[in-house]
């Protein structure tokens, strides 16, 4: 028996990199074609872009909780939400959750300590970005941390909200992130991580001029493991 997988989905770009990343991968622990049972339950982003361009965070909470709710009702184990911007509200959710959680930025934080980075830079939409999200969960692993500068991460902001999660992937764009990356190298980052789902799409690793913390798929290994492990 594996255990039920439950995605609570804010952007359908990056929820659905993550639902992919289950159901393909879920092969090398189950065997051909094989994965754990999947469901996925999604407001509309506008919904929660109400109510983060407000910074109200308890409003984006109601929301994660209600998918949640939803997805117990149809025999959810756990609960996962590839979106890292909406974290910030994590902590209202999981007092009232009726069911467990993975964290995305607790999982990209094991993940950079296993690989033994010192100093990661921390890509993702400017509210992602200026958060504590990434901060307290890197911390505690003796991981340091570095932001793009202001003009950067509205240029990041930018590209994020009207073209990836639009599904709109341009070269000028991609070669943007790039230069970002170059320079949070020469500041001394040893690795950067991909904070908005929707950036792998566009950042692969045979880009990249720094080691990637996917953090859509590093989430999504992190819960076929939990789905499959024993205890």
């Amino acid at each position: 028996m594996t255990r039920h997988i439950g995605i609570v989905a804010c952007s359908s770009e990056g929820a659905a990199l993550c639902y992919r990343t289950i159901c393909l991968e879920g092969s090398k622990f189950l065997g051909r074609h094989a994965h754990p049972e999947v469901t996925m339950h999604n407001y509309p982003l506008s919904e929660y872009m109400k109510y983060i361009e407000a910074d109200d965070w308890r409003g984006v909470a109601d929301l994660m909780l209600s998918s949640a709710e939803k997805l117990a009702k149809v025999g959810a184990d756990f609960v996962i939400c590839p979106d890292n911007t909406i974290h910030q509200a994590f902590d209202l959710v999981v007092k009232r959750s009726p069911l467990p959680w993975l964290h995305i930025a607790e999982e990209v934080a094991k993940e950079a300590a296993s690989k033994g980075f010192k100093r990661v830079g921390i890509l993702g939409t400017r509210y992602l970005v200026e958060s504590n999200v990434y901060p307290e969960k890197l911390k505690p692993m003796g991981i340091g941390y570095i932001l793009p500068e202001a003009e950067e991460r509205e240029r990041i902001n930018e590209i994020i909200f009207e073209e990836l999660v639009n599904g709109v992937f341009l070269e000028k764009s991609r070669k943007y992130f790039v230069g970002v990356i170059e320079r949070l190298k020469g500041r001394g980052c040893d690795a950067v991580v991909l904070g908005c789902t929707e950036i792998p799409l566009i950042v692969t690793p045979e880009i990249s001029p720094l080691p990637t913390l996917d953090s859509t798929r590093i989430l999504a290994r992190a819960a076929l493991k939990k789905a499959v492990e024993n205890d």
